[in-house]
């Protein structure tokens, strides 16, 4: 039914909330005389979460809905066809749960943060044969029930007690809650969703006599659980990461408990905690009937959940540890795009850090369609600056304003790369996809805060106060003190706001609005000289704290002319060099050192940086047997003892950022114009590797690309889909323009070619 809804029914909470888990509940039964059922249209949201349900089965495998967004200014619905699933007579519930709107939320524990009760909102709509429409709404004519779920949090886990399946439920009758409905907004994003399976790959009992289970990847939802046994027993599964002395490794959880608590009714139960989400690769199992031996084929299984992203990029080579770098950027990404783009999946945290998505957004639009999923969390972005005078916060949705005190977390402000996300994610969505109604969309929250960072600038255009994350988990700072950077923090901070302004010069321009060209040219011109003036030296293009990240955003960002670029780029490969080629960059400087060694010729100082296998390194962690990307570059230490620091995750899409690079310089794709309209094919082969192939599923369709060294010979093959244009741009070679279809190149590569 594609009209738009009329609100017709009210928001409904349960007088008793049984255990946070009511089931709101009427009995339908279809109007007579007006023929077949034609069309049923269910449309859901809550206070909390909510599975819709008809005749006690779910209408839809949806989880989690409506998600987490800024509940205080809009909460979002969505709408499902039941045509199939109605009988003459049934019954129609909402199952809730607490979800982020009342469970826990922070490393602070904080409960309740947006409200204290619990409700429903629903509105079925039947269209029969004739045209005859019936409308079953909310209202206080509905009850309540108990249902089977004792507890429910999203960081603590689930109880469910199979016994009460089969039992008299307690009831309760229901009330109004107030509530805007012109709050009521349609998804945009994907719904969350089981999305695959996976099964144990070990199972076996622990030094201190556990039962543990590996499922052989981190992943992100929760275990099911099939068994028999004695009524009353519980079984209970504790979820983790990673071993530690070859125990269950939950420190880094933090206060999460991570526990799901199985009763049994003493006959075939089947366990799913839908309420809840973990992220782990290990469980636990205490209480298994008959003990660990008894655990058979099929009785546990990990279910991933996730936002239901339409999978987009693919990339492959010839170094298999490159490929599982690869893939754990993919399982990273899967993991942490659960309703908003989280920081980690497991430990009491799980928020959407404005920093980490800032510099991840081109990896993640080249691997999936996020359009979607991106532009409704957008949404809260904006919302969330609008009534915070302009300021992006560190978090969205906001929850940090709730419960930090100044005391316990710097004051929010505007903030360099975290509080860029407001321009450097829909200018990432812009390149990706193409889609002028979507920037013009988040082009207001883009300006709101570029002209913000203007008003922070020092007179001659550094951005040189307030508080700044700055190059933030510098592998060299103290695993206590995450912000003890090498690169000076004006200096990374000035870097980033003259980015922005480029970047808001540039949408201006695209979106024809030009007196906000000329005025974000100007701020980035006053930014450009401060920097140059402040902190790029006369003599040899040195840039102030002669640290690797500020040479890098300085070549990356272009603050540098071009005779001090390679001076630059030279001097970037001699601190990389003198690292030993180990990573000595943070959130600021990882995501673009691959890019400033590459554009400035030094292509292999970047591969030799990419392969290295000792820690700090991207493939430090494969070594280790990572399946999905570390917060720190040694979450785990090389003894496989955990990290000490209170900030340990093994989960952190962050520093997959390198993705990106992979996909345009290694393999070589990458959009010349937005949307892929010209495609530019553009390998740059080095490192040893033998052939690499990547492709990306653009609004014109398939692109792909795929090399091969062998004799010295490079061959290339690229597909242009109907509609686009490509560009071929090889090493030391004319650029060749190529027309839609398939193409293929060999060339002379190597000494003397």
């Amino acid at each position: 039914m594609t009209e738009p809804i009329s609100w017709t029914g009210r928001m409904i909470a349960a007088d008793d909330e049984f255990n946070g888990a009511p089931v709101l509940y009427r009995c339908v039964e279809l109007e007579g005389g007006h023929g077949p059922v034609a069309e049923a249209a269910l449309t859901a949201t809550a206070l909390g979460v909510v599975t819709p349900l008809i005749d006690g089965r779910p209408a839809t495998d949806e989880l989690l809905t409506p998600g987490w967004t800024s509940y205080e200014w809009r909460l979002r619905y969505r709408e499902w066809d039941v045509t199939a699933l109605l009988g003459d007579r049934f019954e129609l519930a909402l199952a809730l749960g607490n979800g982020w709107r009342r469970g826990k939320l922070s490393w602070l524990g904080a409960r309740n943060v947006y409200g204290d009760q619990l409700a429903g909102f629903a509105q079925l709509r039947i269209r029969f044969a004739d045209g005859h429409e019936q409308l079953v709404v909310t209202d206080e004519t509905w009850q309540a029930h108990a249902g089977d779920v004792l507890a429910n949090d999203l960081y603590d886990g689930e109880h469910i007690d199979a016994r009460l399946r089969d039992s008299e439920a307690a009831t309760a009758a229901v009330h109004a809650v107030a509530f805007d409905v012109t709050q009521l907004e349609p998804f945009e994003a994907p719904p969350v969703r089981p999305l695959l399976e996976v099964k144990p790959e070990r199972i076996w009992t622990s030094p201190s006599g556990r039962t543990l289970v590996d499922f052989g990847q981190n992943l992100v939802g929760w275990v099911r659980c099939v068994v028999r046994g004695p009524r009353g027993e519980t079984i209970t599964i504790r979820h983790a990461e990673v071993l530690e002395h070859d125990e269950l490794g939950t420190r880094p959880l933090r206060t999460a408990e991570a526990t799901d608590r199985f009763t049994l009714s003493g006959g075939d139960d089947v366990f799913e905690p839908t309420l809840t989400f973990h992220g782990f690769r290990y469980a636990e199992v205490d209480g298994w009937p008959g003990g660990a031996e008894a655990i058979g084929e099929g009785a546990l299984t990990a279910v991933v959940i996730g936002s239901d992203i339409p999978a987009s990029g693919s990339f492959a080579s010839s170094d298999p540890l490159l490929n599982r770098l690869h893939a754990n950027v993919v399982w990273g990404m899967r993991g942490n795009f659960l309703s908003v783009p989280t920081d980690c999946p497991q430990r009491d945290e799980r928020l959407g850090w404005t920093g980490d998505i800032a510099v991840f957004a081109p990896t993640a639009a080249f691997l999936g369609d996020v359009s979607g999923f991106l532009g409704d969390w957008l949404r809260d972005l904006d919302l969330e600056q609008q009534n915070a005078d302009g300021v992006v916060p560190f978090v969205v949705p906001d929850v940090l304003k709730h419960v930090v005190s100044g005391s316990e977390f710097p004051p929010q402000d505007s903030t360099a790369i975290w509080g860029d996300a407001a321009a450097w994610v829909p200018w990432a969505l812009w390149r990706a996809y193409g889609d002028r109604t979507a920037l013009a969309r988040q082009y207001p929250a883009m300006a709101r805060h570029a002209r913000r960072v203007g008003t922070l600038l020092a007179p001659d255009g550094a951005w040189d106060s307030g508080f700044q994350f700055g190059d933030w988990l510098d592998p060299d700072a103290p695993p206590d003190r995450p912000a003890d950077a090498k690169a000076d923090t004006a200096v990374v901070a000035t870097a980033c706001a003259y980015r922005t302004a480029r970047m808001l010069a540039d949408a201006a321009a695209v979106l024809d609005l030009a007196d906000d060209a000329a005025e974000f040219e100007a701020l980035a011109a006053r930014i450009r000289s401060g920097f140059r003036v402040r902190y790029v030296s006369a003599a040899g293009g040195r840039v102030h704290s002669d640290a690797p990240t500020v040479y890098v955003l300085a070549i990356v960002f272009g603050l540098l002319d071009e005779s001090e670029q390679m001076a630059a780029g030279t001097r970037l490969a001699e601190l990389v060099a003198a690292s030993g080629f180990h990573i000595s960059t943070g959130f600021a400087g990882t995501p673009f050192i691959t890019d400033a060694l590459s554009e400035t010729g030094q292509l292999e100082t970047a591969y030799r940086l990419l392969l290295q296998r000792e820690c700090p390194s991207w493939l430090y962690p494969v070594t280790m047997g990572a399946t999905t990307i570390w917060e720190r570059w040694d979450s785990m230490l090389p003894d496989g003892a955990i990290n000490p620091g209170e900030m340990t995750s093994f989960n952190h899409y962050a520093l997959g950022a390198v993705a990106d690079w992979l996909h345009r310089v290694v393999a070589g794709i990458a959009p010349l114009e937005p949307g892929y309209r010209v495609i530019r094919f553009a390998p740059r082969p080095g490192g040893g590797i033998e052939w690499a192939a990547a492709s990306h599923r653009s609004p014109f369709g398939l692109v792909a690309v795929r090399w091969e060294l062998r004799d010295g010979t490079l061959s290339v093959e690229a597909s242009v889909p109907a509609g686009a244009a490509g560009v071929l741009d090889l090493p030391g070679r004319a650029s060749v323009s190529l027309a839609p279809g398939e193409h293929r190149f060999e060339v002379p590569f190597g000494a003397g070619a």
